[in-house]
């Protein structure tokens, strides 16, 4: 029986901090090949955000802003640039799943790395897959009339701020694909978790519109205030207390989250 068969030896030190990053810079490539490679992937990120906004803009706008279709696109992308990012985070569990299903981690398992580096770079890796998302329903939006009316610098802000929130989310859609046994588990489990919070919010309508009790829920809901958040960095208005009450919110489900996909991680492997 070889040493790769057995793993590292027993007693034997790990990798280095610093082969440890190199270990998941090289698997965090590996991730991004992995979607420059699926092409089912890459379509379902680009349609996604355009089937959204042409929807939720041509089916609801008129009706929702009052007949003014324009009025109701400026309001409603920065939520669906939320959604869409959000919905793209499920892809983290996706992959993670199908890779251990697969037996792919097993033989990381028995390489000399860090025992930490693929989930690292697995989750590093989706940035790829945010930044596709916030890149083509911008793009979309603004082809469909959306426009930036505050300045580039607080745009690049939005897009930040947007992107470090999913950073955070990624994390519980790893723990769900580390806990749940198939891929279409975690498709169900990740949508059901994930819908409420989406729609029972401020991205796609004013939560004025709402009955009392569900406007409580939505004021408090972190993806309305990463809505307005956005709205401001994008076309005007308040931004630090709805921009600080998300980054917290992240900062919480990163403190909560990540340690218990780390531990259901070392389980799995």
């Amino acid at each position: 029986m070889t040493t790769a068969t057995l793993g590292r030896p027993m007693g034997a030190r790990g990798p280095s901090p610093l082969a440890g990053l190199r270990n998941t810079f090289t698997l965090t490539w590996r991730s991004v090949l992995k979607i420059r490679t699926n092409s089912e992937d890459l379509l379902g990120l680009s349609l996604q955000p355009i089937m959204f906004l042409l929807l939720f803009t041509y089916v609801f706008g008129g009706a929702i802003a009052h007949g003014s279709v324009h009025d109701y696109l400026q309001f409603v992308l920065p939520g669906i640039l939320v959604q869409t990012v959000l919905f793209a985070t499920l892809g983290t569990g996706l992959m993670l799943n199908q890779d251990i299903s697969a037996g792919i981690f097993d033989r990381f398992r028995s390489l000399p790395i860090a025992r930490w580096a693929p989930l690292a770079g697995a989750i590093l890796g989706d940035v790829t897959r945010y930044v596709i998302s916030v890149v083509i329903t911008l793009g979309f939006g603004m082809i469909l009339g959306y426009r930036v009316t505050t300045n580039p610098v607080a745009a690049i802000a939005g897009c930040l701020l947007v992107l470090a929130f999913a950073m955070a989310m990624c994390w519980v859609s790893a723990l769900i694909g580390l806990l749940v046994k198939t891929p279409q588990g975690v498709q169900t489990f990740g949508f059901t978790a994930m819908f409420p919070i989406v729609f029972a919010s401020g991205i796609l309508v004013p939560i004025q519109s709402m009955p009392g009790w569900l406007q409580a829920f939505a004021k408090a809901n972190p993806m309305t205030l990463l809505a307005d958040a956005m709205r401001g960095l994008f076309t005007g208005g308040a931004v630090a207390v709805p921009a600080g009450e998300s980054m917290l919110w992240a900062l919480g489900i990163l403190i909560v989250f990540a340690p218990l996909a780390v531990r259901a991680y070392r389980r799995k492997t």
